[in-house]
């Protein structure tokens, strides 16, 4: 697993495009968020910053490159040929998508910190640690579905669309008015309870134990997804 993994980590960093979209579009715009942060705190809160640019790394960072990663690898019949050695399916996954989940973690630690720096720091690190990781886990879960309808890393671009854009969407309406109107079409939703998470998390005043009920919606969407993950997963070239 460790020896696909720094592979794959070699080649990340050698695709100028991969690179561009998993490390430098979500740093720029969670940077200009930061930077307006005080613009965009009168639309929500600083809770809300945190989960737009959580979501931003998670979409375009994680999510889209795990798709494309996935399609590239599928369409050059490296999958194939790594299914031919004795590692097994879920040792090659792993070994696949660590570089890029690594990354994206490295990313969301790094923007989270700075806007704590700038802005405040948040009211419950740990609880802001669950939600990262329930999140991170969901967009992964999301990827591995999604690249069982994508046949081709070109393809990649129209496939990811949807959900990396409506997972934004549903934090950027989240974030702005809240859960008080429609709060269970708002908690169902991929990214709205985590969201609610975030938000609780940065900016406080909700019990502990009420918040960790929101990772149930959030988790529900990684059973979802793993399902159809295994059903469409194709190892060679779809046709």
């Amino acid at each position: 697993m460790l020896a696909i993994a720094l592979s794959e980590l070699i080649q990340i960093f050698r695709n100028r495009l991969v690179l561009v979209t998993s490390l430098i579009m979500p740093a720029v715009v969670s940077g200009f968020f930061i930077y307006r942060h005080e613009a965009f705190a009168t639309l929500g809160s600083l809770g809300y910053i945190a989960a737009i640019t959580m979501f931003t790394v998670g979409a375009f960072g994680l999510y889209a490159t795990v798709v494309t990663t996935l399609a590239a690898r599928r369409q050059n019949l490296f999958l194939k040929r790594l299914r031919s050695t004795a590692a097994p399916d879920s040792s090659i996954l792993a070994g696949l998508l660590l570089p890029v989940t690594a990354l994206a973690l490295v990313q969301v630690v790094v923007i989270l910190t700075a806007l704590a720096v700038v802005a405040g720091e948040p009211a419950n690190v740990l609880l802001l640690g669950a939600a990262v990781l329930a999140t991170v886990t969901m967009m992964i879960g999301l990827g591995l579905a999604t690249a069982g309808l994508t046949n081709s890393p070109e393809h990649a671009q129209v496939t990811t669309l949807p959900i990396s854009l409506g997972v934004i969407a549903v934090a950027s309406w989240v974030g702005i008015t809240g859960t008080e109107e429609l709060t269970l079409l708002k908690r169902l939703l991929p990214g709205g309870s985590a969201t609610e998470l975030v938000l609780n998390a940065w900016n406080g005043g909700v019990a502990v134990s009420e918040s960790l009920l929101l990772l149930a919606p959030t988790v529900s969407w990684v059973v979802v997804a793993v399902a159809l993950a295994t059903r469409m997963f194709q190892w060679e070239p779809r046709r």
